[in-house]
């Protein structure tokens, strides 16, 4: 009898189990019930990447979305397990949407992701989707075209460094798409790279930069989360160019401008789309023409005629006149990549492995 009293009860607990998890799957995500949590690398107001990506989270306002009551969001998460451990917990909060905005949170978010096909998931940098997750990216190489420009018209040594933080495509594309802007203006230039193997640390992106300005470069770049390598720029005399959030205040005797992300412009978007039924799966990556990415306004640093070249590069890139990796492209040991009268598609693109003409440096083997 108490067997069949326990049999009866976990029956019903199954019953009521598969009854709560087709109630969660079938309910309809509305402006009243929606609440969206991000998962952050950083803070805030860390004055880079994670304060750029928060914009974001903040530009959901002009969706009527209350952003102390249906927002949330996990800072400082290292890209572990701590990853899913911060995603489950807003879930737990009753988050039915989330952001992880590190390329390093995707295995995470896939994973939490088949547990919860009734919540929609957005996962930013990376490559992998599932039915109920997207990826997203903006094309910050176009930006970093136009930066590419002031540089190189900026440099006296012709001798320009960047900081970089990972061999992945992600920057390895980033570093092309800025010496070809640099080449197009003064094709006497070269960019030398140097990598941190981080994303977010002060003293090593501070040394790095050093590492370029005792080499000669007068004109720092990077592709990291600080302001470090522009106040070591300051601090030898040269000059810098941010990443992800306007930074004047962080180097005014040396910041000539910087490749910026407007992440609102995706996460507006996408909400939009759960909120009007009609979100699906998809790979999103745009660029200057869908004012996903930009280049921050040139600070009077700049050399005389840059604005006008920025604007006519930027204009050619929205209009389609400017590809930036139309042929013939050669690679920086001057090999035919990509031969006269073809462009790199998207995807090619997207998983550069080589350095272009005019870069300085190696790509580690894996």
């Amino acid at each position: 009898m108490k067997k069949l009293s326990v049999c009866l009860m976990l029956a019903a607990l199954a019953v009521l189990s598969g009854c709560s998890k087709k109630s969660a799957a079938d309910t309809k995500i509305t402006k009243d019930n929606i609440k969206i949590g991000f998962v952050y690398i950083g803070t805030i107001n860390d004055q880079g990447y994670t304060q750029a990506q928060d914009q974001g989270r903040l530009a959901l306002k002009d969706l009527g979305i209350d952003i102390e009551k249906q927002t949330m969001y996990k800072e400082n998460v290292p890209e572990n397990a701590d990853c899913e451990k911060a995603i489950r917990d807003l879930i737990d909060a009753g988050c039915n949407v989330i952001y992880s905005t590190s390329f390093g949170f995707m295995d995470w978010t896939l994973k939490v992701a088949e547990d919860f096909p009734n919540i929609k998931f957005g996962h930013c940098s990376g490559y992998k989707t599932a039915e109920n997750m997207s990826a997203y990216f903006g094309k910050i190489y176009e930006a970093r075209y136009l930066a590419g420009i002031v540089a190189g018209l900026k440099t006296k040594s012709n001798k320009i460094g960047y900081v970089a933080a990972f061999p992945i495509p992600e920057c390895i594309r980033g570093i092309n798409g800025f010496t070809q802007g640099v080449r197009s203006v003064n094709p006497d230039a070269t960019v030398e790279v140097v990598w941190t193997n981080t994303w977010f640390d002060p003293t090593v992106e501070k040394q790095g930069a050093l590492e370029l300005l005792n080499k000669g470069c007068d004109v720092i770049e990077q592709h990291q989360d600080t302001t470090a390598p522009q106040v070591a720029a300051q601090e030898k005399g040269a000059f810098c160019i941010g990443y992800n959030s306007p930074t004047p205040f962080a180097a005014p005797k040396a910041y000539l401008t910087a490749p910026i992300f407007k992440w609102g412009t995706f996460i507006k978007d996408d909400v939009s789309k759960i909120l009007d039924g009609t979100w699906v799966s998809r790979k999103y990556w745009e660029g200057l023409d869908k004012d996903m990415v930009d280049l921050d306004a040139l600070s009077e640093l700049c050399a005389p005629g840059t604005a006008e070249k920025v604007a006519e590069a930027k204009k050619a890139i929205i209009d389609g006149s400017l590809k930036i990796f139309a042929g013939p492209v050669y690679d920086q040991n001057g090999n035919e990549k990509v031969p006269a009268g073809t462009v790199m598609t998207d995807d090619e693109v997207w998983n550069m492995s080589w350095f272009v003409k005019g870069v300085k440096g190696v790509i580690p083997a894996n």
